[in-house]
């Protein structure tokens, strides 16, 4: 199946990581024209690098989404270095495991402003020029959380939460000219920050990391963790020309995890 985008360019944040890095290139490999940002320059170099090395167009760029004041200048690098951005990934980091009550304030606002103002600001920064085009696609990563709260993960399921409500109105606002807003939920995907969660909890608990990881795959449907590969695929289709009837809508890839409706 042709999905249609080979030539436009997106840009996809956490692209240093397991999920960000396997979104990039499953685009790349569609054609796609891709800029990695990271905070870890080392890591999204490393991506970009590889990506380039399979004879496909990428960019690395280091990129702080704490950092509010460096938005227009970072997007107009990519826009000058592989055009107008037509695929917008909005994947952030997560904040550190904690209960949800009796956390800083600072805290709070810090993760607010890298979790939630960052792509609010980010896409608001693109939007213009996917309308004039008429062609955008907004995809947000988030996580189950927001559907079932994670113990330990107060300020990730409190978070992130607020990024469906605003995709869904989002979705509303610019449906009419082309433009697509979806929210992608990862369950238990084999990352190093589900690597690094899984082994906070055998600390906690006193446990061995191995005996949590295979407890918590017990619980999915399929009976093991995700591969990147595996939810990039979701993220790239939805990218895609092909997907032009699917907005506003919060897609599952999470191996049957959920137990609910």
């Amino acid at each position: 199946m042709d999905l249609g985008i080979s030539n436009k360019t997106a840009l996809v944040f956490g692209a240093g990581g397991g999920l960000g890095g396997a979104i990039a290139s499953s685009l790349a490999a569609e054609g796609v024209r891709v800029a990695l940002a990271d905070i870890n320059a080392e890591a999204v170099e490393r991506n970009a690098s590889a990506i380039a090395a399979r004879g496909g167009k990428a960019i690395a760029l280091p990129w702080d989404l704490g950092d509010l004041g460096v938005i227009d200048a970072n997007v107009h690098s990519v826009e000058e270095q592989l055009g107008p951005v037509d695929i917008l990934i909005n994947n952030t980091g997560g904040p550190p495991p904690t209960p949800v009550a009796g956390q800083p304030i600072d805290l709070w606002l810090k993760h607010f402003q890298s979790m939630v103002l960052s792509v609010v600001a980010i896409t608001d920064r693109v939007l213009p020029g996917m309308k004039e085009r008429g062609f955008g696609r907004i995809i947000t990563s988030t996580s189950s959380g927001v559907v079932a709260p994670i113990p330990n993960l107060g300020l990730s399921n409190a978070l992130r939460v607020s990024l469906l409500g605003w995709s869904k109105t989002l979705a509303k606002e610019v449906g009419s000219v082309g433009i697509t807003c979806n929210i992608v939920l990862p369950g238990r995907v084999a990352t190093a920050r589900t690597q690094f969660l899984d082994s906070q909890k055998a600390k906690r608990e006193n446990r061995d990391v191995h005996a949590v990881s295979e407890e918590s795959a017990a619980t999915i449907a399929l009976g093991r963790y995700g591969e990147p590969r595996e939810y990039a695929d979701v993220v790239t289709f939805l990218a895609s020309a092909r997907a032009s009837y699917v907005t506003g809508s919060v897609i599952r890839v999470d191996g049957g995890l959920l137990a609910n409706i």
